[in-house]
């Protein structure tokens, strides 16, 4: 009989956190903050946190990811918390989730960050594209882990599972790895599919000349909430990491009545694991094809330019962004105002707001609206009275600052995409 091991499976499970402080934490998380956060993400699988380890050491040990004083003290804290489960904050390699595990006895299972992340997006991804891109991205990071350990690869779905216990032999571990590379490969060709038809989609928006608006963010800074309040939509809000994975795109109207297009991307992470931003690449090319990029923080956050700094890490990965960039401090409601101007002086030009009161939205529409047209020159057209529909495109898709008439038709100033510049290419007013 398989079994596997899930945190999400025992609603009783009790973590020991485990981190190992090398003071180069290199303008990120330090190792408590980093900690706290893994807490967090354990919370949102419901598992509880009992206790925390933390080393200093110059260097993560090669064997056991801390020294053998503190594999002795983790022993007696498991023992006398009833843990069951033990996570390093680090990515750990094969040799050290073995070494820790023949130390804790076989009834521990230990894991690390990057495997408890991608448990969360196994239970977070609700669209098809989204579980491939999970199920992707487990296979990547177990296969090398593959030790005697095996799983029905076969099925359809692997679900981010860590923890297995198996006792097969070389042949059985051999097979497993050809399973896994094979789905590792029907997987890449079924995302490669997908993503055509993504390039399809935002072709399509491409053409039809409209401004295109995307949120990106450190997870659980609130962008969910700013695109139901800017948009009026009801898209799902949870306090919890990483509670949306899968983009959503909705239509949002400027103060001058123009519509653009505004889409919210999966949230990032401090050492969010590679395996998962390579997965999720497609997906975040929503963010590449943007004409703005909206970085959303969490301004009530002590660790908000650490913050802002792992996202940045991962848009410069993904290499993002040409486009304009503005950086929305949002939870505006929850800073003092002395430290409100201690973070406008650090970030000039950012734009406060509350997406959850509703202070600032206004002026955040004016300022993308004013973004939106500094991009794009002015252009004077005359539309005959016959071609209505590209009056409508005009006040639909581009920013229109003058109207007037003659016997042949509207004359329009206006400042739009080079897509709808195109279709209005004939009717331009040489002056």
């Amino acid at each position: 009989m398989v079994e596997t091991h899930h945190v999400t499976d025992n609603i009783e499970d009790v973590a020991i956190l485990v981190g190992v402080d090398t003071g180069t934490s290199k303008g990120l998380l330090d190792t408590q903050d980093s900690l706290d956060e893994l807490a967090r993400l354990c919370d949102t699988l419901g598992a509880s946190v009992a206790g925390i380890i933390i080393q200093k050491r110059d260097r993560i040990h090669p064997n056991t990811y801390i020294g053998k004083g503190k594999v002795e003290e983790l022993i007696d804290l498991v023992k006398s918390l009833k843990a069951n489960v033990v996570i390093c904050d680090d990515e750990i390699s094969q040799r050290q989730q073995e070494n820790l595990e023949k130390a804790l006895g076989d009834d521990i299972v230990v894991m690390d960050r990057t495997a408890l992340i991608l448990d969360i997006f196994a239970l977070h991804a609700t669209t098809r594209e989204g579980k491939l891109q999970v199920e992707l991205a487990t296979l990547q990071y177990e296969l090398p882990r593959l030790r005697g350990k095996w799983t029905h690869l076969e099925k359809e779905k692997l679900g981010g599972g860590v923890g297995f216990r198996f006792g097969m032999g070389e042949s059985q571990l051999e097979a497993d790895r050809r399973l896994a590379r094979d789905r590792i490969s029907e997987l890449g060709k079924l995302l490669k599919k997908i993503e055509a038809e993504r390039k399809v989609q935002r072709s399509r928006r491409e053409q039809s000349g409209v401004y295109r608006v995307a949120l990106a963010g450190y997870t659980n800074a609130g962008k969910s909430t700013l695109l139901n309040s800017l948009t009026n939509s009801d898209v799902l809000v949870y306090d919890k990491l990483f509670a949306t994975l899968d983009s959503t795109t909705r239509e949002m109207e400027l103060p001058s009545g123009r519509k653009v297009t505004i889409t919210d991307t999966v949230g990032f992470i401090s050492k969010l694991p590679h395996e998962l931003i390579q997965a999720f690449k497609s997906t975040l090319e929503e963010v590449n094809e943007a004409d703005l990029l909206l970085h959303v923080c969490d301004g009530s956050s002590m660790q908000v330019d650490e913050q802002i700094a792992a996202v940045n890490a991962v848009l410069e990965e993904i290499s993002v962004h040409n486009g304009d960039q503005l950086l929305v401090i949002n939870k505006a409601d929850l800073i003092s105002e002395e430290r409100k101007a201690e973070l406008t002086n650090d970030h000039p030009g950012a734009v406060f707001i509350s997406a959850l009161v509703g202070d600032g939205l206004e002026a955040l529409r004016e300022k993308i609206e004013e973004i939106c047209v500094e991009s794009q020159p002015p252009v004077k057209v005359m539309i005959p009275f016959d071609r209505g529909d590209l009056v409508q495109l005009a006040y639909d898709a581009a920013s229109v600052s003058e109207e007037s008439y003659t016997d042949e038709g509207t004359t329009l100033v206006v400042q739009a995409s080079q897509p709808v510049i195109s279709r209005l290419q004939e009717f331009i007013v040489k002056d």
